[in-house]
């Protein structure tokens, strides 16, 4: 009995015939005029990862298992949790006897700092745009760094088979941002292909679209495959340049890989020259060039689909890892002896918001964790400073806190997520925004600003237009996309700060809301307070069901029955706004020997939504903290005694003082 393919099946088997794959050994070193460099840029949730998913399986470079497996690029754990893209990575595929090197990048404007670093690896890039949304905030970003490098995008018009698809539109809307960002004549005389990675298959040609979209919606599968993409890379990509044959070895690592047998490996394109196994190399520091480490190449290695493959010697325009230097850094310069400049590096946007980590000293510290020291949890940041070069690491040199910058919210959240998987134990302050100085006027402080834009139905536009005003936002546009009004703000980043949250409930979470870093400018004022107080824990014990059922009349809670709870915890939210009231949730009912003569009543009480890391730091107020453990995420107040923190109330600080770099 024939097999029956299901339409997965069907997708997921390779279209590239022998003739059209490799004719070499994977592991082989290929001339330069059969290699191209190309990396995947796009918003966030705009198909990157699916389609280099689809490329890699319809080229025959993922086999077995892998097959069956959707997002296969997006090998963290967190990524696969959350669906995105947190670490640009490293693959390649054989088509028509070309290596073809593609970099996949996250798309959130958090993790920005990774598509900044690996645009020194590529020589085009594939832009990647969702037919329905057009671009996007991180769009815009992303190729402002693919036009300043020089590079000339391909564009993919991704879910082109979805209805409110709308080609034309978002043609004319991609047209005028290249032009708006100052792209050249060639740059935008750029190719256009209409894809659906999610079905396979792509297309220069609008008519052939409507056919695949037709056999799809009478059940058939659409006879295409991603064919006319790779070929456009062969074509409009160039060929790295570099020369091979009597110029010295030269590497700029970009990205740091962790191997469980041979330690650090320092993953990079080959600038010039040829590198084989058993070569003494040096290491450079970056703008010094300052000798780190000398030794030799142990192993080198090209990743295909999944697979890491072996290499013997690699050359220039080969993206390969090296290992055998374990002092080597992000942005060093490995190079044979005789080299001593060190490689330019592109510089990355600064970071925008901080956040300080210190040891957990809460009643409740060092039940759970294993990582509760301050040297440790300096250790482990340093550690990640090392390879996400995105983040500062910074330390005063007096306290045992540690100061950590970052891009945005979801960035820090994504590191503190990871260091209580890792068993850790921290306090976490609220997040603030990092201030420096007009160059021109040194009394003039600056603040950063962001571009965000959101779709909502028109019901809730005057409610979230109302609520951005307020806080600094100033409005730039308003358009009808499809059955959404879109709505583009120019605003603080103090005032995006905490939002989220409140956007999802004025939206009933339609709405869809993305920010990208946009400039610094003049300080905007004060803002007004938009959280109401707390409900502040005034002894230690555990939570009883009797307490919680008086405590809840007066708001929110955040804790359930039988939590333990200790004094300055915060566990809930006022109904009104005020001061912070003092409540004791341990109260248990007196018992007596006494019958009485009614029926205790039922106790009902709410249930109570678990903190997640992203929630409670945008919405924890700046005399706060978060105390994070493997297995809980609570909210306290920074001083835990009730005296010192009504003292320190009174000492109003004006946030612009917080931090003036």
């Amino acid at each position: 009995m024939a097999r029956v393919h299901t339409t997965a099946d069907l997708r997921a088997e390779p279209v590239v015939s022998p003739s059209e794959g490799a004719s070499a050994d994977l592991g082989d070193m290929i001339p330069t005029e059969r290699i191209r460099n190309v990396g995947i840029i796009a918003h966030v949730d705009h198909g990157k990862t699916t389609l280099v998913d689809c490329l890699l399986k319809q080229s025959g470079a993922l086999s077995g298992a892998t097959m069956q497996e959707s997002r296969v690029m997006d090998s963290n754990t967190l990524e696969k949790e959350r669906g995105i893209t947190i670490l640009s990575k490293v693959t390649s595929l054989m088509y028509k006897d070309h290596r073809i090197n593609i970099v996949d990048t996250p798309g959130h404007a958090d993790f920005g700092g990774e598509v900044e670093r690996i645009l020194s690896m590529v020589d085009s890039v594939v832009l990647v745009v969702d037919a329905s949304e057009g671009p996007m905030a991180q769009t815009k970003f992303v190729l402002t760094k693919a036009l300043a490098r020089g590079l000339h995008p391909l564009v993919v018009l991704n879910k082109i088979d979805r209805p409110a698809s709308r080609p034309d539109e978002v043609d004319s809307e991609l047209l005028e941002l290249f032009l708006a960002l100052g792209a050249t004549d060639e740059q935008t005389s750029y190719d256009m292909l209409y894809a659906s990675a999610k079905e396979g298959w792509c297309s220069r040609d609008l008519s052939v679209v409507a056919s695949y979209v037709d056999a799809a919606a009478q059940g058939q599968k659409a006879n295409g495959n991603m064919v006319p993409l790779l070929d456009a890379i062969l074509d409009r990509v160039p060929p790295p340049r570099g020369q091979r044959e009597g110029a010295p070895f030269s590497m700029l690592v970009t990205q740091l890989e962790a191997n469980p047998y041979l330690g650090k490996c320092a993953l990079g394109r080959v600038t010039s020259g040829i590198v084989s196994v058993g070569d003494s190399i040096r290491v450079l520091a970056p703008e010094t060039g300052d000798v780190i480490e000398a030794g030799k190449v142990t192993k080198l290695f090209l990743r295909s689909g999944v697979q890491q493959i072996e290499m013997a010697q690699a050359g220039a325009g080969d993206l390969v890892a090296i290992s055998g230097v374990p002092k080597v850094g992000v942005n060093s310069t490995i190079a044979s002896p005789d080299v001593t400049t060190p490689l330019e590096f592109i510089p990355i946007d600064p970071p925008t918001i901080s956040v300080t980590f210190s040891v957990n000293d809460s009643p409740l510290a060092g039940r759970e964790g294993t990582m509760l020291t301050s040297n440790m949890i300096r250790d482990r940041l340093l550690r990640e400073a090392e390879t996400n070069v995105a983040l500062q690491i910074v330390s005063d040199g007096k306290s045992e806190s540690m100061e950590v910058r970052g891009r945005g919210e979801l960035q820090l959240s994504v590191l503190i997520e990871t260091m209580r998987r890792e068993g850790f134990e921290l306090s976490v302050t609220p997040p603030r925004v990092l201030f420096k100085r007009d160059p021109e006027n040194p009394k003039l402080a600056l603040e950063p600003y962001e571009e965000i834009t959101v779709d909502v139905d028109h019901d809730v536009s005057g409610n979230v237009i109302e609520k951005l005003t307020k806080r600094k936002g100033e409005l730039k546009s308003f358009v009808d996309v499809a059955d959404k009004a879109r709505i583009v703000f120019h605003i603080p980043t103090r005032g995006l700060l905490g939002y989220a949250s409140e956007f999802k409930n004025d939206t009933h979470g339609t709405g869809v809301m993305n920010h990208a870093f946009l400039h610094y400018g003049e300080y905007a004022g004060a803002f007004e307070k938009t959280r109401k107080s707390s409900m502040i824990c005034m002894a230690q014990g555990t939570a009883t069901s009797y307490a919680l059922n008086m405590v809840e009349a007066r708001g929110r809670l955040f804790v359930r029955n039988g939590d333990d709870v200790y004094s300055g915890m915060v566990v809930g939210e006022l109904s009104k706004d005020g001061t912070d009231l003092d409540v004791n949730p341990t109260k248990a009912k007196q018992l007596t020997n006494v019958r009485a003569a009614g029926k205790d009543e039922t106790i009902r009480l709410t249930p109570v939504k678990p903190w997640s890391l992203e929630a409670v730091i945008a919405y924890i107020n700046p005399d706060e903290a978060i105390e994070v453990t493997p297995s809980q995420i609570r909210l306290r107040k920074q001083i835990l005694d009730p005296t010192r923190r009504k003292q320190n109330s009174r000492k109003r600080i004006s946030d612009i003082s917080h931090f003036i770099d």
